[in-house]
């Protein structure tokens, strides 16, 4: 406890040292100070105490962009967010509240499905003087369709008119279309365009978003459809058009066995000529898509050949072909041709991804190499070679929880909320499950409460699968701790949130 406030005031002093000695606010001195009431708030808060850990604020001065850059490194923690927001408006001198600030704390709330606190922030900007826009109710709509609340999301989007005074513009009306499409609600997305089709003059980009759609749930017919019909009312289709309807072919075509290979080839092939015959010159994603296909084949010398092929014509690969090559060479078990690639890469100046990383990371954990992982890891770590993802610890804290190297996950695990890029409702709960299937109840129940904390919701089978194992344990009193934190957080969760009726679990 006396490290804890040591810690704390240590950073609340080098935050005044940074303010006395910066006569003039810059960007780098903001996000410093950002990051410094970040870790105030995210290491030594009272989770029973929702103002607790602002107060640790007394003493700093919060500026809009200090509010807004602190927001941006709580977005993972919706509780701690909310309450920092309430704290800078119960200042004597509160920082002026932005349209920034609230469209942050909006998204971070819907995030986690408190939409009934979204709606009372929106209804707040009018008393801050702030006038919600299109783009407030545009972050809603997004997080209320990606929840599968998509009538909600329509009702949203024609409530824009009623509180911004103006009708939405057509790229609102693309953006309601393009979500839709995004999270596999064609349908909708459809019987909304041709509704209101007539209200907005309809083109390219709403026809490319709709292909999309269709492609995304297999229905290529639809699709074909849709891509007919635009040249039919006279929209040209663009190379972002056929590369939608290419992705589409190719993306989820099945490759086994090889005569499926060869027909989604063909079918690929067709579009190509079609570009050339309307005078539309493949691009990069054009090859990338086709070299996505090879990859998920396993057909690596076709994919060094298109990548040969693409040079030749004058086309620079981007990391997302470079990736699919990667991918392949790994998945085919020719490390040593993708670490040569991965060289050649960086020395073009492409910079290799997170998701270029993946490919070695989920090979060495196919075979169960953890010491060449962990090599990669640290290596990528002190060189700063990358910034990993979540789904980069996610892959790491599963295979070193698989392998019982808990030591290793709980140095991952720091790394990761250090870092910022997580963790998320998938970290937690595949972390709680690994640490469950190994009986370390003290440890899952620990990561149960900070994830509760957090304001993270966790699924129904994580639940299940403690109270089982907490039962089973003879830990009953622990459970019975578990269900009222449960009990008692489920209020900030907002009420879309199911309520958790188990039944009794026998031994």
């Amino acid at each position: 406890m006396a490290q804890c406030r040591f810690s704390s005031s240590l950073l609340l002093l080098r935050l005044r040292s940074a303010r006395r000695f910066s006569s003039l606010p810059n960007p780098t001195t903001t996000q410093n100070d950002a990051e410094l009431v970040s870790n105030i708030l995210l290491h030594h808060h009272n989770p029973f105490h929702a103002m607790e850990s602002s107060l640790q604020l007394h003493g700093i001065t919060l500026s809009p962009d200090l509010l807004h850059h602190t927001l941006l490194r709580l977005k993972h923690n919706s509780k701690i967010a909310l309450a920092l927001f309430h704290y800078a408006k119960s200042l004597p001198s509160p920082p002026p509240l932005t349209s920034h600030a609230f469209h942050l704390l909006i998204d971070i709330v819907a995030k986690v499905r408190q939409y009934d606190v979204a709606w009372q922030l929106i209804l707040e900007m009018d008393r801050h003087n702030l006038t919600p826009t299109a783009a407030t109710f545009l972050i809603l709509i997004r997080r209320l369709i990606a929840s599968g609340l998509t009538r909600q999301a329509v009702r949203a989007f024609d409530d824009i008119e009623t509180f911004v005074l103006t009708r939405p513009t057509a790229q609102d009306f693309c953006y309601l279309l393009d979500t839709l499409c995004k999270y596999g609600y064609v349908k909708l997305a459809a019987e909304v365009f041709n509704k209101r089709k007539h209200d907005y003059v309809a083109d390219v980009k709403m026809y490319t978003v709709l292909v999309y759609g269709w492609c995304k749930i297999g229905r290529f017919d639809m699709a074909e459809r849709f891509l007919r019909d635009m040249i039919e009312r006279g929209i040209e289709p663009n190379v972002v058009t056929y590369n939608v309807f290419l992705d589409g072919i190719c993306r989820k075509a099945s490759l086994h066995p090889q005569d499926r290979f060869e027909r989604t080839i063909r079918n690929a092939l067709k579009v190509f000529d079609e570009m050339s015959s309307r005078g539309i010159e493949p691009d990069v994603t054009s090859f990338s898509i086709l070299l996505h296909v090879y990859s998920r084949a396993h057909k690596p010398e076709l994919s060094l050949d298109k990548l040969k092929e693409m040079r030749e014509r004058g086309i620079c690969p981007t990391v997302a072909t470079y990736t699919s090559v990667v991918k392949c060479l790994c998945s085919c078990g020719r490390l040593e041709e993708a670490e040569e690639l991965l060289g050649e890469m960086v020395r073009g100046g492409v910079s290799p991804s997170a998701a270029t990383y993946n490919c070695f990371f989920k090979e060495y954990r196919g075979r169960k190499d953890s010491e060449s992982a962990l090599k990669l890891y640290r290596k990528m770590k002190k060189g700063g070679l990358f910034a990993p993802s979540v789904h980069t610890y996610n892959i790491l804290v599963g295979m070193f929880l698989q392998l019982n190297r808990v030591e290793i996950v709980r140095e991952i695990w720091d790394d990761m909320k250090e870092s910022g890029a997580g963790p998320d409702l998938d970290s937690y709960t595949m972390l709680i499950h690994g640490l469950c299937g190994k009986q370390k109840w003290r440890e899952a129940c620990q990561f149960f409460v900070e994830m509760i904390e957090k304001g993270l919701l966790p699924q129904k089978v994580t639940f299940e699968t403690l109270y089982r194992g907490l039962i089973q344990s003879d830990m009953l009193r622990t459970w019975r701790r578990l269900k009222k934190k449960l009990d008692e957080e489920s209020v900030t969760f907002g009420s879309e949130f199911p309520n958790y009726h188990l039944k009794p679990y026998r031994r």
